[in-house]
């Protein structure tokens, strides 16, 4: 009975709309695909605690969770007084998360892997449109097998301006050679979520926190997980059964 309730919640908040039958699939990557929050507020915490400070995840989750790196950094130096240059804290960041990366799977996000392997297999062309850098994207693709399903990749390394700015889609949907009409997003935060409105294109928030729900209806639907979007695209007749 519970998860009725979300579900009446989830669909409730978002005004009605029309859209065609997507060409390509648009995916974010922390949060989305994959379940790294937890991984990204543990490193996080492993460089704080060498200046005497700690981060609650509650706090990360409702402050810092998709939000690039060097932003975060800013935000991480400021709040708990860190006497180190900023530059070299994003660099020993990024270093530890490469390493991380590398000796450590990270979960899927529920129902990933089925839904991938379905979108694939009736000719959707998948673009990964991330904040991380690329050699985190390759690190993590390396271990869990997901980059023979991605066309095209845009990571932070592409792009001048991350996520809110549109930026990186836009350069995704122009090198795919497509209408923005012709694309559908996937992403969990508001930050993601800006970034794909901000471009233009449809956008799909998947975020089973529902008490994240409220920042994220200027999203064109919500849905629980990819389960769910995989069914609604099914029934309105946007991908073939």
């Amino acid at each position: 009975m519970p998860v009725l309730k979300e579900l009446v919640f989830t669909f409730k908040v978002l005004k009605p709309f029309t859209m065609k039958a997507p060409k390509a699939l648009l995916f974010d990557l922390d949060g989305t695909l994959i379940d790294s929050e937890f991984f990204h507020f543990e490193c996080w915490n492993e460089i704080l605690t060498e200046s005497g400070a700690k981060l609650t995840y509650e706090d990360w989750l409702k402050n810092y969770a998709g939000v690039p790196l060097p932003t975060n950094a800013a935000r991480l130096v400021e709040k708990y007084g860190i006497d180190k240059p900023l530059p070299q804290i994003i660099e020993r960041r990024e270093k530890l998360t490469l390493e991380r990366l590398k000796t450590k799977d990270v979960n899927l996000m529920p129902h990933v892997a089925d839904v991938l392997e379905y979108f694939h297999q009736n000719a959707l062309i998948l673009a990964l449109v991330t904040s991380s850098p690329r050699q985190d994207v390759e690190a993590v693709f390396e271990r869990n097998g997901l980059g023979k399903y991605f066309k095209l990749i845009i990571t932070r390394t592409e792009v001048t301006k991350s996520k809110p700015d549109p930026e990186s889609y836009l350069v995704c949907v122009e090198k795919l050679g497509l209408q923005k009409e012709e694309c559908l997003v996937f992403e969990d935060t508001i930050n993601g979520v800006k970034s794909a409105k901000a471009a233009g294109l449809t956008c799909f928030a998947i975020q089973s926190n529902t008490d994240e729900h409220d920042k994220l209806t200027i999203a064109d639907k919500l849905f629980l997980d990819f389960k769910e979007v995989k069914d609604y695209l099914v029934n309105n007749r946007l991908i073939a059964a």
